[in-house]
């Protein structure tokens, strides 16, 4: 793959772009050819084709190792701690998850999975019957030392830049009731276990290991509830769309809180708390659109 034909997926580009610091993603992005070729050297490994439109916050080649098996490298940025990703992934060594691929290069060299065929492929109902089979095998114990952050501090950062939107006279109500309930649910949080960060649907790949793995954790650590709460809102644009939304986004949520003996209100909070979170972010990048669904869903709770 020659520097000189490479081009960063357009995805990546918009998504690097409108995060918190753009600034600090301007240089990855312009040695990503560079970074890349090492990367490919380093594993011993060759290139066939980038996956497109791949991911928000990283590349992801697909390759063929020097036994002839297939693979899949995977680059990110420092700002999308590809480490801390790394960790995870090591710790749950393919349970659940896709499995990690030690090598001597750099980024993450990880199992082929099927890049285009996520449950997002499948009806509704089944798909979330999947995802919560999925995502109850990465429920488990953190390892001692680990350096993961706690919920408490991930959403520290957030909650600090919703505040900016308490006087925005569609977000602001209901940016004061996500920070209220954060501060009641961080106030008796019931367990401490490591979580995926940032599951959904697109997030959970067909593999041969086992129908279905996960993938792109942001590890964190925390209560199950909290990892639900991006779940709970998948395929929003669709709920929104239904006469039924609303009746449907609660019927979902109690019934994952029920099938994974998690708490209703407890995941009701958290949902909340994540909804308004992405919505402010989307008015921060100026997607008023994705916002305004976003919102819309947040209400119904």
């Amino acid at each position: 793959m020659a520097d000189a034909a490479f081009e960063p997926p357009r995805r990546l580009v918009r998504a690097l772009r409108e995060a918190a610091d753009p600034a600090a993603s301007e240089p990855w992005l312009r040695g990503l050819p560079a970074v890349l070729r090492e990367a490919l050297e380093g594993h011993g490994v060759e290139a066939e084709r980038i996956v497109e439109p791949g991911g928000r916050s990283s590349l992801v080649v697909l390759v063929r190792r020097p036994d002839g098996e297939p693979g899949a490298l995977k680059l990110a940025p420092p700002c999308a701690a590809p480490g801390q990703e790394r960790a995870a992934l090591a710790h749950w060594n393919g349970w659940g998850a896709v499995r990690l691929l030690e090598g001597p290069g750099g980024g993450l060299l990880l199992e082929r999975l099927q890049p285009e065929v996520s449950l997002r492929a499948l009806p509704a109902a089944k798909a979330l019957l999947e995802a919560a089979g999925t995502v109850r095998k990465l429920w488990v114990e953190p390892p001692a030392g680990h350096g993961f952050p706690s919920v408490a501090e991930r959403t520290g950062g957030q909650a600090g830049a919703m505040a900016a939107y308490r006087s925005d006279g569609v977000a602001g109500p209901l940016v004061a009731a996500a920070l209220e309930a954060r501060e009641e649910l961080l106030a008796a949080a019931p367990e401490a276990l490591l979580l995926h960060g940032c599951f959904r649907q697109g997030k959970v790949l067909a593999g041969e290991r086992a129908p279905w793995l996960a993938v792109g954790p942001d590890p964190v650590v925390g209560e199950r509830a909290y990892d639900l709460a991006r779940l709970v809102r998948d395929r929003v644009e669709d709920l929104v769309a239904a006469d039924s939304g609303a009746s449907a986004a609660r019927r979902r949520m109690r019934g994952l809180a029920e099938s994974l003996e998690v708490d209703g209100e407890r995941l009701r909070g958290w949902a909340l708390f994540r909804a308004v979170e992405s919505a402010t972010r989307a008015l921060a990048a100026g997607r008023r659109g994705d916002a305004e669904l976003l919102l819309e869903f947040a209400g119904w709770l």
